[in-house]
């Protein structure tokens, strides 16, 4: 009687599974204008980051195990000492119906005091969920060490566990992290020269000279010579009325305008981690010849099991037997004339077979090769 075990393993080329996004332009080619809104950022008009570290209580039991968060015993004595309760320095209490938290938010360009905005909270300790609990209120500084909001409210989480007696637990999301809708009040407002000075500073989202010409050169066509001056190939500094309120009616009609940006440069992507390959509708690749072919190597393990039978005599033998199979498809080349464009460049390599990954190779040889007019990036 034989027995027979089959282990496969199969060896492919790479990214055979991978994604390739081609970057084309829409209709000719040739790019459309886009608000200067969506372009670029008025310099010194943003958003701040604002932490402060808190106590979340009215856990049900899945807080800080205190015997591993020393810092949670610590605040609870400083807050309690602070409406003068005294806990004896030889008593360490078991709270697990509190966690320690750290907050934080982001605080928006000219918020005034009064307002509010939302705050994230996220355990820092040992706590299993924060599902229930309420944020004591927590003082949020800045990168100066100022305070500019206090925040506390209950906390909304998405997630929650569930655990067993025997140690297993599941959990759906996050359930250690929340969010507090409207959680801190502003209490100092930001110090911004936005009124003061005389003139406005454009930063461009993605530095290129030819967009920060194509802008500077709208401004000036609209609002008059030298009313815009380009710095940079990412700032625009644009004169701009002493009034405040002419100001924010000069920058709304700024923002409104439509500039037709620069081409972007000829590259391509190559997520190593994802297979996902982008490529730019500007790469070009010189004359060229490319064959490219795809291996695949199949090893067969058998045991081979002999067992005499009951009547017989002799021994069980296993004999191990390893079959090895190469598939080599035929390759075919192809040739790239002067000046192929992306649409060529992908229709040739798909009338070849040739999968993502194999376009990942070829392109990787073009470069090396100096055919490919592009600059091959690998993230």
């Amino acid at each position: 009687m034989k027995v027979t075990q089959v282990k496969m393993k199969r060896l492919q080329a790479f990214g055979r599974g991978c994604l390739v996004v081609l970057a084309m332009a829409l209709g000719s080619g040739a790019a459309h204008a886009e608000r200067i809104k969506d372009l670029a950022s008025v310099s010194g008009v943003r958003g701040n980051q604002l932490v402060g570290y808190g106590l979340v209580v009215g856990l049900d039991g899945t807080g800080d195990q205190t015997s591993q968060a020393p810092f949670t015993i610590q605040s609870i004595r400083n807050m309690l000492a602070k409406f003068g309760v005294t806990i004896p320095a030889n008593v360490n209490p078991q709270l697990k119906n509190v966690a320690a938290v750290t907050v934080y938010a982001d605080l928006p360009a000219f918020s005034k005091p009064g307002q509010t905005i939302d705050v994230t909270v996220n355990s820092i300790g040992n706590a299993t969920s924060l599902r229930g609990g309420s944020l004591l209120m927590t003082p949020l500084r800045g990168i100066d060490g100022e305070v500019y909001g206090i925040a506390q409210g209950s906390l909304v989480v998405s997630g929650f566990g569930a655990s067993g007696k025997d140690g297993s637990r599941i959990a759906v999301n996050t359930p250690s992290s929340g969010r507090v809708p409207n959680g801190a009040s502003v209490e100092r407002a930001v110090p911004s020269n936005f009124a003061t000075e005389p003139y406005i500073t454009l930063n461009l989202h993605t530095p290129d000279f030819t967009t920060a010409t194509r802008l500077t050169d709208s401004i000036n066509n609209l609002f008059g010579p030298d009313t815009a001056r380009a710095v940079d190939a990412v700032s625009i500094r644009v004169q701009a009325p002493a009034d405040s309120t002419q100001r924010i009616s000069y920058l709304s009609t700024l923002e409104a305008m439509e500039v037709e940006p620069g081409d972007a440069p000829a590259r391509v992507i190559v997520n190593s981690r994802t297979g996902t390959v982008v490529i730019g509708s500007a790469v070009r690749v010189k004359p060229a010849a490319v064959a490219h072919g795809s291996l695949s190597v199949t090893i067969t393990e058998r045991l081979d099991v002999s067992q005499p039978n009951a009547l017989a005599q002799g021994d069980t033998v296993v004999t191990p037997r390893s079959d090895i199979q190469v598939d080599q498809p035929q390759a075919r080349m192809f040739v790239f004339n002067a000046g192929v464009n992306l649409d060529e460049i992908v229709r040739a390599v798909n009338q070849v077979g040739a999968a993502p990954g194999d376009l990942v190779a070829i392109l990787e040889a073009l470069k090396e090769a100096g055919a490919l007019r592009a600059e091959l990036i690998v993230i």
